[in-house]
């Protein structure tokens, strides 16, 4: 895999976003900060993960982003001990990558990718190897699904190198998830099944370091979607069906926005199983969450579905389907 991307994934990573947005810092002549102000930053970041969970892009990236300007302004303004900028830097890496992961969400990818490099800076500032792939597989994720899949590769690649073989296990299934998605969309079928693999064995390690709190979501089932996932783009529908299926059985009805886009790939998997019926209804829920959502992610998979059941506008339900939302095609 290391030769799938020229130069190595090191140098992928290396290369990066332009820029680097925390220096020069400048003279800090402000108000003498401590430890109990990034414990209260630290705890907005985190709230603002939770928000996440239940609320999209279009409704988090103002907040988002006035947080990620705030924070950048303590850092610069203020006097601290070595150990509290440390701290900081590390809550601007956290903030970043989810102010990214919200623009992404919300289809403002250039902002997203600002995020992500002024992430990335704070977090190799603070020496946070884990950090800093966390930001880069987040960046390398939006590459992937944005057409600069090979890019996408390079990061997700990097990422895993960055963190290490002693990563967190919940850290390191993350990132080998994230190669296994962009292999898939580059086209590449065994190294993604090698990937997905390599994720469950990380996750099923024993012993390591205690994950870092923006790994609370990584779990056993959320590699499951993954897999499903690449199992659906892969056109191996008899594999996602089951597991897509059993996750949402489970799955939190209050992540509206992970309901309608895991409902997605269930609808795209139940097409090619020739079970266009179950795929209209499934894409119906679709579009009926995805119009309550201010998810740009959400939306385009709506439309990804109704494309993919053109081919089955012969069967009543799918017919019913396109007539009332075929609009969302348009243009």
């Amino acid at each position: 895999e290391r030769d799938t991307v020229p130069g190595g994934p090191s140098a992928s990573l290396a290369e990066g976003p332009p820029g680097d947005p925390l220096a020069p810092l400048g003279a800090r002549s402000g108000r003498r900060i401590g430890a109990g102000t990034v414990a209260r930053l630290a705890a907005r970041v985190h709230a603002l993960r939770l928000a996440d969970d239940v609320l999209a892009g279009g409704n988090l990236i103002g907040p988002a982003f006035r947080e990620l300007g705030a924070a950048v302004r303590l850092y610069r303004e203020t006097s601290h001990s070595e150990d509290v900028g440390r701290a900081l830097l590390v809550q601007i890496g956290e903030l970043a990558q989810i102010a990214g992961w919200i623009a992404s969400d919300a289809a403002h990818h250039e902002q997203a990718e600002r995020a992500y490099s002024i992430g990335i800076s704070a977090a190799r500032q603070a020496g946070d190897g884990p950090l800093v792939a966390h930001l880069a597989g987040s960046l390398g994720y939006q590459l992937s699904n944005t057409g600069r899949e090979r890019e996408g590769l390079g990061l997700a690649l990097a990422a895993v190198e960055e963190a290490g073989a002693d990563a967190p296990a919940e850290a390191r299934a993350l990132f080998l998830d994230r190669v296994a998605w962009a292999h898939t969309r580059a086209g590449e079928a065994q190294p993604a099944v090698r990937a997905l693999g390599a994720a469950h064995e990380a996750l099923s390690a024993d012993g390591g370091a205690e994950a870092p709190l923006w790994a609370y979501w990584v779990s056993r089932e959320e590699l499951e979607v993954m897999d499903a996932r690449v199992f659906t783009e892969l056109r191996r529908p008899l594999r996602a069906v089951p597991l897509l299926t059993d996750v949402l059985a489970r799955y939190d009805a209050t992540h509206a926005r992970e309901v309608a886009l895991y409902r997605s790939w269930l609808a795209v998997a139940l097409a090619d199983a020739n079970e266009p019926e179950q795929a209209a209804a499934e894409a119906r829920l679709v579009v009926t969450a995805s119009a309550d959502v201010a998810s740009e992610r959400a939306a385009e998979r709506s439309r990804v579905v109704l494309r993919r059941l053109r081919g089955f506008e012969d069967v009543p339900e799918v017919r019913g389907l396109l007539d009332e939302h075929g609009g969302l095609l348009a243009g």
